[in-house]
């Protein structure tokens, strides 16, 4: 018979202080997720041109918004993400890593991480209220875009391929086309 083996979760607080005392090392690529520290993939090229692409469509807006690049997003008091983007209201805080309530979208770029993405992260950011998540599937060419957020989820699931476009809540009097987020087929 297995024995489960308890967990050691850690607190957004704890986790800090282990990069201050190098248990975390500086350029070490790993986030906290529901109390536990989580290894990072690698950012191929595929995966950076296209948070490149993701910025150069946004950043004409940022008069309206605040952009933020692979920087974290402080969903509770165990779970800090860094997603690819997250676009923010114009009024957040400089003061502290942004909230929930700050978020306007979070974009997740994937490639090995797309399971993950949807598996664990989606619900992470649905159950703090986030309230659109996308996340650009490199492999498959496609947006899925994730709306309605909830305790349990995301009750909405809208999914966008080439040739397609589609608009953020937050601006829905912008259409992006998937084809502008993958460049060129």
């Amino acid at each position: 018979m297995a024995v489960p083996i308890p967990h050691r979760l850690f607190t957004v607080d704890e986790y800090y202080r282990m990069a201050e005392v190098g248990i975390l090392k500086p350029n070490e690529r790993v986030e906290l997720l529901a109390g536990e520290i989580v290894p990072m993939n690698p950012i191929g090229s595929p995966h950076a041109w296209c948070v490149n692409r993701l910025v150069g469509i946004f950043a004409p807006r940022s008069g309206e918004i605040r952009l933020g690049v692979q920087n974290p997003i402080r969903l509770d008091d165990r779970s800090e993400p860094e997603p690819d983007l997250v676009v923010l209201r114009p009024e957040t805080s400089t003061d502290s890593h942004p909230r929930p309530a700050d978020v306007l979208l979070v974009v997740e770029v994937a490639d090995s991480s797309l399971a993950y993405d949807r598996g664990v992260k989606a619900p992470l950011y649905a159950l703090e209220g986030i309230p659109e998540l996308w996340i650009a599937d490199l492999g498959g060419e496609r947006v899925e875009v994730y709306r309605e957020p909830s305790p349990s989820g995301y009750r909405l699931v809208q999914v966008f391929g080439r040739g397609q476009g589609m608009s953020p809540l937050f601006a829905p009097d912008l259409t992006i086309e998937v084809d502008a987020i993958f460049g060129s087929a």
